[in-house]
């Protein structure tokens, strides 16, 4: 059975990166009818942040990425957060040391406040430390100064391959003796992901290409222990136009940046499948479940794909133009009720206007964030925007103009604005400022039609 994972870290809020490795996690386990699964990767107890976990799992569900095992979905491979398998990694570090895979290093106890730096030179113990050091992982612990690293063969080559990129040599200069237990009893990445993936049953792992020059650790652990190594999978890196990483720096890293932006989930993972992948007849609206059936990890390309923000926005129009109208509306109050800036103002609308009003947007928005300022001047307390004795005098024809129409509607209504216009020598823009408080937005026309007379005629009132 395929199983494939990410091992996000709760750090603080998601990354769109995160959600890019479990697309394609998520996806390839799905079309072979496997599992997906979640292990947070916890051992980092200096950046752990209270609540991350739960806005993972959040972003997680609103992307419609539900795993099969993690740590609230539990299976016979569990405990599936790491701080809660500290035993296991300590008795499989244990048999790499009894197998002189792995050794104690002395490192003296930091200065209260300072976190110790394994980076240093000294790791190599001395004749006089050598027959200090402790026997036992759980000695090191107690003792408080000691490290584990792993032994690196320093005259052997390691050979990574990579289904993407084919075989990758490192020579043992860029293979380092990687820390595998800090004194803490914690593992690092390398110790805890290699034991965690076999004991897992994980066959294909499937993450970022910055862990490229960690990978020939890995393959040692493997080969130390015997174990079958997982077919090895690095993605390329998400960019911004200028090439540059996209990195937590930049705001449109965040899922709750996307969120708060009104961008829908199905468009950003629509957007989040081409990047470094392409459709096998070149579409570009797709939904998940055809991605997961045309999808292969072996069609990822190598280079490394532009997140282009303005295609995402264009996209994301295309899905809003593509829902029904009732679906719509409940996102628009949704998004409304969490993120709006009153957070009650579709309240105030009259049902059936406020469905028209969605008709009359949903060709003219690309984000949910857009609908609120096309239609804010239709609450109750809003007014229309005279500032000045030009704008009162355009005000003054427009309610005589509209006074002497009849059968209130969008073509009667047009022909009035038009006697305005060419009375005043004025543009469109000049209308929709007084009307609307801005120069352009939804049809003028159909706007008022919806407002309705008596309404448009009260807001002229000077």
């Amino acid at each position: 059975m395929v199983r494939t994972r990410i091992a996000p870290s709760p750090t603080g809020y998601p990354h769109i990166g995160t959600i890019y490795q479990a697309l394609f996690n998520f996806a390839f386990a799905h079309k072979f009818q496997g599992k997906f699964l979640i292990r947070i990767e916890d051992t980092d107890r200096t950046r752990f942040v209270e609540g991350a976990e739960e806005v993972i799992f959040e972003a997680i569900d609103w992307f419609g990425l539900t795993e099969n095992e993690s740590p609230r979905k539990d299976g016979k491979f569990g405990p599936y957060r790491q701080s809660q398998r500290l035993d296991i990694y300590h008795k499989y570090v244990q048999e790499l040391i009894d197998k002189d895979k792995a050794y104690f290093a002395y490192y003296p106890k930091a200065e209260a406040g300072q976190k110790k730096d394994y980076s240093k030179k000294g790791s190599t113990v001395s004749a006089k430390t050598s027959e200090q050091s402790p026997k036992t992982v759980a000695e090191m612990i107690k003792r408080g100064d000691w490290i584990v690293r792993m032994r690196v063969q320093k005259d052997k080559e390691v050979i990574v391959h990579d289904e993407i990129r084919g075989e990758i040599v490192f020579t043992p200069d860029q293979v380092t003796e990687q820390v595998l237990i800090k004194s803490d009893g914690f593992p690092t990445y390398h110790l805890a992901s290699t034991v965690d993936d076999h004991l897992m049953g994980i066959t294909h792992v499937v993450r970022g290409e910055e862990w490229i020059s960690s990978a020939p650790k890995h393959v040692l652990l493997y080969h130390y222990f015997g174990w079958d190594i997982p077919k090895l999978y690095h993605t390329p890196t998400l960019r911004n136009p200028d090439k540059s990483k996209l990195s937590k720096r930049h705001g449109h890293t965040n899922v709750q940046w996307f969120k708060e932006e009104g961008y829908l989930p199905q468009a950003i993972v629509n957007f989040l499948a081409l990047m470094g992948w392409s459709h096998p007849e070149e579409k570009e609206i797709f939904s998940l479940e055809e991605f997961i059936d045309v999808f292969d990890l072996k069609d990822i390309r190598q280079v490394g794909p532009i997140f282009d923000l303005t295609k995402l926005t264009w996209m994301n129009g295309e899905y809003i133009r593509a829902l029904e109208l009732e679906r719509l509306t409940h996102e628009l109050k949704k998004f409304n009720t969490i993120f709006g800036e009153d957070k009650n103002a579709f309240e105030e609308i009259e049902s059936k206007k406020f469905a028209k009003l969605v008709m009359l947007a949903q060709t003219r928005i690309d984000t949910l964030k857009q609908f609120y300022p096309l239609i804010k001047h239709f609450l109750p307390e809003s007014q229309f925007h005279i500032s000045s004795d030009t704008d009162r005098e355009i005000a003054l024809s427009l309610k005589a103009e509209f006074k002497k129409i009849t059968n209130w509607n969008k073509e009667e209504i047009l022909e009035a604005l038009r006697l305005v216009l060419k009375k005043h020598s004025i543009r469109m823009p000049v209308l929709y400022t007084i009307i609307t408080g801005q120069e352009r937005g939804l049809p003028l026309p159909e706007s008022l039609e919806i407002f309705g007379k008596e309404t448009t005629l009260s807001r002229l009132e000077l």
